[in-house]
């Protein structure tokens, strides 16, 4: 039986694929007619004992092409997806599907984490970032007494 995710991990989910879904729009306005494709990568969030794991797809994204930050709840991934050159001088595209260009992908993470000892692995064309959980300095929910006038 699959473990449900926390309420709050669901919601920060919830935001990352509108976050997304908005970044993808956006995108696809500023490409207008005739563009080419746009590469947003995947994302996928695991809550585990201790720690808290981002793996996102980055096919083909060299390192040197890539900026990974942290901005306040947010974890931004940044970088390109570049053609090889040597492609298109070599032949005529007869089919074009895979997505290429510059990309960001903004995650709301929404958890309480250690941004500074994050460890982050390129390999194989996916990121791993790795956060240590930290203990919530706000706390949990503190009922607040109703009084009837």
């Amino acid at each position: 039986m699959q473990k449900t995710m926390g309420p709050t991990l669901e919601i920060a989910r919830i935001q990352s694929e509108i976050n997304r879904l908005f970044e993808s729009l956006k995108e696809l306005k500023q490409m207008g007619d005739g563009g080419e494709q746009v590469f947003v990568p995947n994302t996928d969030i695991l809550d585990g004992k201790g720690t808290l794991t981002l793996y996102v797809e980055l096919p083909g994204v060299a390192l040197r092409d890539l900026v990974l930050e942290a901005d306040g709840g947010n974890i931004i991934v940044r970088g390109e997806k570049k053609k090889r050159e040597s492609d298109r001088l070599v032949a005529e595209h007869h089919c074009l599907e895979r997505s290429f260009g510059p990309f960001e992908r903004v995650i709301a993470l929404n958890y309480p984490i250690n941004t500074h000892k994050a460890e982050a692995i390129l390999s194989a064309g996916v990121l791993k970032v790795v956060f240590p959980k930290v203990e919530n300095r706000r706390g949990g929910a503190v009922p607040i007494p109703v009084k009837e006038a």
